[in-house]
């Protein structure tokens, strides 16, 4: 299997970037004109900073330079190649890896205290017996309840060097008891699995939202268990998936593609094709699959879409998505910093690249989604605009596109100002801030129900609806929320749903108002036909 890039132009950004960091070779008995005489373009970046650093009349910060010249460089190259400082590469690192070093909780500050909205399965907290509702009170001798006191603070006296401990002062409001826990920090998994369930009796759904290392473990971890659940097809959502690594989403497409099919090639400066083909090892060949994409799936997402595409399996649902098909390579600078620099072009099965044009630079790169909006390309296919010199046909005869990003078989227009509006309280938290503060009540009132029993009987009473619109109305959040009543009572429970049990349970308490997913379940019930009478 090749190495792992990033899938997001040139050696000489690199070179010249380097140069920047290397210095050492300037002659200062030189005149400023034999600078610019010299041939070298290192040699000038070199000499300037050196030049700066001891003859420049006021003190200046030459890192705060150099990070400038980075960014400048790279700006004129193509929008996915950047600069990461070192003050970014450890976040960076952490959410590419899979994990980080912690105690393994989600939080909200609740009055002024840290109270634990849930633990991730797997880490510290969640082996040491923590709940939701939990109060953490202090870590070791520190006080974490304070309003002066930041989240960014908090993360760092909980988080630590792996294997190293830290003792918890906790208060349970539903026992009235404080009670210390003595946590060993270890490595936290950053799920890319956000859910995954059974759909229907037969089909299980996936939900993923980015490539990281860990991605295919824990996808090959979801199949197996919903294989065993009696799974024949599989609905993977990738909408709003930004990507990742290359070499994941290779082996997340070998799933679902026989052996010798191919899943890509890249072509790099130098002419240079490298195809990748798909294994033996498949666990899901030969079945039903359905692949959910947006306008916000890209790269690594467009790259599983097009492969099946291309080779005329499963049936792709959703809007046109992104549009990247650069792919980039980390290299590190020598000062905890780095670069990830686009060193080739990928291509789908059938010979498309799917990148959008950024000629004319990154910022109108960026807005094109906007414009996209605006023609109506979210809301009909035939507002899609397609060229024919970017025509290519499947083996089995399907036409397909280039540029722009990938053209779903089967399109599903965005939801109405409405919808989408309740879908962005979501995911701004608006929902999961009311189901807190409704569960800091009184939590007793969920002790009699396990997962099952909450997802077939409780409902949202009219009370806690009122409740929720004045919460909304407080935050000029405008809307008639009437109208959406049995919507927005969904979206109650699906909370509650996700801070007592799982995000699985959410995910699968708001399917039924996901259209795309309305449209999965239309396209996967048996055509009937009539009888002909023969």
């Amino acid at each position: 299997m090749k190495r792992s890039y990033y899938i997001g132009p040139a050696i000489v950004a690199l070179a010249l970037a380097l140069g920047i960091f290397i210095g050492g070779k300037l002659h200062f008995n030189d005149t400023p004109e034999r600078l610019f005489t010299t041939n070298s373009k290192k040699d000038k970046l070199n000499r300037l900073i050196d030049y700066i650093d001891y003859e420049y009349v006021d003190e200046v910060d030459t890192d705060s330079i150099v990070d400038i010249t980075v960014n400048n460089i790279l700006d004129k190259l193509d929008p996915h190649s950047v600069y990461i400082p070192k003050s970014e590469m450890k976040r960076v690192s952490e959410n590419m890896k899979g994990d980080f070093v912690g105690i393994g909780i989600n939080f909200y500050k609740y009055r002024d205290t840290i109270t634990v909205t849930r633990t991730i399965r797997g880490g510290p907290s969640a082996r040491a017996g923590l709940m939701p509702g939990d109060k953490i009170l202090m870590a070791d001798n520190d006080t974490l309840h304070s309003k002066q006191l930041a989240d960014s603070d908090i993360v760092s006296r909980l988080k630590g060097q792996e294997g190293s401990s830290v003792t918890l002062t906790v208060y349970r409001r539903t026992e009235d008891r404080t009670f210390k826990v003595d946590l060993r920090r270890d490595h936290v998994p950053i799920r890319s699995i956000d859910a995954y369930y059974m759909l229907t009796p037969d089909m299980g759904y996936v939900r993923m939202n980015r490539f990281a290392e860990s991605t295919h473990d824990e996808f090959r971890e979801a199949l197996r268990d919903l294989l065993a659940r009696g799974a024949e097809k599989l609905t993977l959502d990738l909408r709003d998936n930004p990507g990742g690594y290359l070499n994941v989403a290779e082996h997340i497409a070998d799933a679902f593609l026989p052996k010798g099919k191919l899943i890509l090639f890249t072509r790099n400066k130098k002419g240079q094709v490298d195809s990748t083909y798909a294994t033996a090892r498949g666990r899901f060949e030969n079945r039903p699959v359905y692949v959910l994409i947006n306008e916000r799936s890209a790269s690594a997402s467009e790259i599983i879409a097009g492969a099946l595409q291309d080779n005329d399996i499963g049936t792709i649902v959703g809007r046109r998505s992104f549009g990247k098909g650069l792919v980039q390579r980390e290299m590190d600078l020598g000062d905890g910093s780095a670069v990830r620099l686009t060193v080739s072009r990928y291509y789908t099965p059938t010979g498309r690249s799917i990148q959008r044009n950024y000629s004319n630079g990154s910022e109108d790169y960026y807005e094109q989604y906007t414009r996209r909006f605006h023609s109506g390309e979210l809301s009909s296919v035939d507002s899609i605009r397609v060229a024919d010199s970017l025509k290519f046909k499947t083996p089995g005869g399907k036409t397909v596109y280039g540029g722009g990003g990938i053209i779903p078989d089967v399109f599903v227009p965005i939801g109405s100002n409405e919808e989408e509006a309740i879908s962005a309280l979501d995911n701004r938290g608006y929902f999961s801030s009311f189901v807190f503060n409704y569960l800091e009540e009184d939590r007793t009132l969920f002790e009699g129900y396990d997962a099952a029993r909450f997802y077939r009987e409780y409902q949202v009473d009219d009370i806690l609806f009122d409740r929720l619109v004045g919460f909304l109305t407080r935050f000029n959040l405008n809307m008639n929320y009437y109208d959406y009543e049995e919507r927005l009572k969904a979206y109650i429970k699906a909370g509650i749903a996700e801070q007592l049990f799982s995000p699985d349970l959410k995910a699968q308490i708001l399917a039924p108002y996901d259209n795309m997913l309305i449209k999965v379940l239309e396209l996967d019930e048996p055509q009937v036909t009539e009888d002909p009478g023969l």
